[in-house]
């Protein structure tokens, strides 16, 4: 087996979920990687979106075509750089900080070689050799100084360990991973009809999540952080792992990683032919979830809002637009990171390359510059719900009709101004639906800023845009 095949293997392991969930919490420890992750990231509110963008990524940068690495290389570079600010102790940082860099391939790594070690299946030193080589060439794809890396197996544990014992901190991102975010987990697309169940399940799954989690990081690190074991923790996370491990031996399909990040991403109106056999099990699972309610006393979650017969595209509040639309972050407040990340996922769903990333991003923080200027009454820099909810109407200026007419750009592909089936799939992933053509059978330009416009700025819900925007 080749060093591809092998970290091919590796990123579709069942068990590779709870290590990456590792290394997350380790990275977030890490200063520099956890301000950027509160300031910048939409890890909290979207977090199943970037999942599924990370499991993308991660097989551009390991397969085989090294003109698809290349590309996905400078995108996140370029996504990096845009990442920069002050933490809440007024420390600098930058997500292109090589030291900080080097340190998420260094999570990844061990986090890998600590997942087969914690479900008996140990790493033997030539497989771990290669699985560190695989390693260092993603780092060095990157074009980050290879030096800020070990260069061999032997100098790796000395550096992991300097690292975790001195740089390390109980920062604000890792206690919302640990704490927060799977308390709070919303439900994916394909279970977001289904409140009962999904409350039930996260109940049950979140706290087991995150005590073997915690039972998994290093020992010195727990003890320096805080972070409290819950009795009975080891046994639960080695008996998990070996659980995970068994579910290998499923039909290939089953456990395929990037397989089950698409279908959980699917949404009812998608024309995935999957989706005629997942609305079969909704319904199956509907009535389980009623059965639920009458027999456990655990609340149903709030869904989100279904449009009506004699409602086609009902209207939300402005506290429920600037919530489920602008505030991506999830921190309360808009500002630039919030108009980045919509920049960004639209930017990841249509594959953008330079310039037309640059031109969404610019367009965006035009449209972000006129909003602080018209909204941001304190002039604290940022707008909040109360600030938006007062001066709603000034949101569709000439800054967001640019952006419309921008994101129409870098969607229409072939240039012939108007979005084809393919186009309007790459970005909305649903079908081409009628009420989005005209009398000859395309969207155009004007229909398509008319309908971004709509959304945006009448605050109206839309079969496109909501998935996109707020699909978590």
């Amino acid at each position: 087996m080749n060093r591809l095949d092998e970290q091919g293997e590796l990123f579709n392991d069942p068990r590779w979920a709870l290590a990456l969930i590792r290394a997350t919490v380790l990275e977030a420890a890490h200063p520099q990687i956890g301000a950027a992750l509160v300031d910048h990231s939409s890890f909290v509110t979207h977090p199943w979106r970037r999942l599924r963008n990370t499991f993308l990524s991660t097989q551009r940068m390991f397969g085989p075509d090294d003109e698809v690495r290349r590309r996905e290389s400078a995108r996140l570079n370029r996504l990096h750089a845009r990442m920069s600010g002050t933490d809440a102790q007024n420390r600098s940082y930058s997500a292109m900080d090589p030291e900080a860099r080097a340190w998420v391939v260094a999570t990844m790594f061990e986090s890998a070689v600590t997942m087969h070690r914690l479900s008996g299946q140990a790493l033997e030193q030539a497989a771990m050799e290669r699985l560190y080589t695989g390693f260092q060439a993603f780092h060095t794809a990157l074009g980050d100084d290879a030096a800020f890396l070990p260069p061999t197996l032997h100098e790796f544990w000395p550096y992991y360990d300097r690292v975790v014992e001195e740089e390390l901190e109980n920062t604000e991102a890792m206690r919302i991973i640990l704490y927060k975010l799977f308390d709070h987990l919303p439900a994916p697309s394909l279970l977001a009809g289904l409140p009962t169940l999904w409350g039930t399940g996260r109940a049950v799954a979140g706290p087991v999540i995150g005590a073997i989690t915690v039972a998994s990081l290093p020992e010195s690190f727990r003890r320096r952080a805080g972070l409290p074991e819950t009795p009975g923790a080891q046994t639960l996370m080695h008996g998990t792992y070996l659980a995970a491990g068994l579910a290998r031996f499923l039909p290939g399909g089953w456990v395929h990683a990037q397989g089950v990040a698409d279908l959980l991403a699917l949404s009812p109106d998608s024309d995935d032919p999957r989706m005629r056999t997942v609305t079969a099990l909704r319904d199956q699972m509907k009535r389980a979830g009623a059965l639920l309610r009458l027999i456990t006393p655990v609340p149903a979650q709030p869904g989100p809002a279904q449009p009506v017969a004699a409602q086609p595209t009902p209207r939300r509040s402005a506290e429920e637009f600037f919530r489920e639309v602008l505030d991506q972050t999830g921190d309360g407040f808009l500002d630039w990171p919030d108009l980045a990340a919509m920049a960004r996922e639209m930017s990841t769903r249509l594959d953008l390359d330079e310039p037309e990333e640059t031109r969404l991003y610019n367009a965006y923080a035009d449209w972000w510059r006129e909003l602080q200027t018209a909204l941001d009454a304190d002039g604290d820099g940022r707008v909040s719900a109360q600030e938006y909810a007062a001066a709603a109407p000034a949101l569709a200026g000439p800054a967001l009709i640019r952006v419309a007419e921008v994101l129409f750009d870098v969607t229409d592909k072939d240039g012939n101004q108007h979005i084809d089936a393919d186009e309007y799939r790459a970005l909305f992933r649903t079908a081409f639906r009628r009420d989005t053509v005209d009398a000859t059978g395309v969207y155009t330009r004007g229909a398509f800023v008319k309908d971004f416009l709509t959304f945006m700025s009448g605050r109206r819900r839309s079969t496109p845009y909501d998935p996109l925007l707020t699909e978590a």
